[in-house]
């Protein structure tokens, strides 16, 4: 009788108790963008940017951002680099997206890219990028030069996202 009592308690209170695992998560999530959206407003107001029309906000919750400096070295990368790629963000700190590319990369997009950036165009392309555990994933990316208050490119932002529609 006794452990029929505890199956009906168990079944009763562990969906409840379940909730609060995905609770935390959720929690973990939020605590996570707050920082990324903290840090990105740092360097924003550092090199007096005008980020109104990048949409950080919105588009910072789905996909990953990454900054670059005008040499292209890797000066923020949001959290969900980690879930993308398997590198947290101080292991891509200080080099550049080219970390991410290898053998299966499109050199004729890499082309495509390259002159984009040398022109300070924005671009959307998709390519096929590498993990820190070697696996391949296809990655859409949408750059864009971020201009300062006085008209000249300081940074480049990238919003990327695994394309699985492939």
């Amino acid at each position: 009788m006794k452990n029929n009592n505890y199956d009906e308690a168990f079944y009763r209170y562990s969906v409840p108790l379940m909730s609060w695992d995905f609770h935390y998560l959720y929690l973990n999530e939020l605590k996570l963008t707050f920082a990324d959206l903290k840090k990105v407003n740092e360097i924003s107001n550092l090199f007096s940017w005008n980020k109104e029309d990048l949409k950080i906000e919105e588009r910072i919750k789905n996909e990953v951002v990454l900054i670059t400096d005008l040499s292209l070295k890797i000066v923020f990368a949001s959290n969900g680099i980690r879930k993308m790629t398997g590198y947290k963000e101080d292991e891509v700190l200080g080099h550049t997206p080219k970390m991410f590319q290898g053998p299966a990369t499109s050199k004729i997009v890499l082309e495509e890219i390259k002159e984009a950036i040398q022109l300070k165009m924005p671009f959307k392309k998709t390519l096929e990028n590498y993990k820190k555990n070697g696996e391949t994933y296809r990655c859409s990316v949408d750059a864009v030069p971020v201009y300062n208050l006085k008209g000249k490119v300081s940074h480049f932002i990238a919003f990327e996202k695994e394309d699985k529609s492939a």
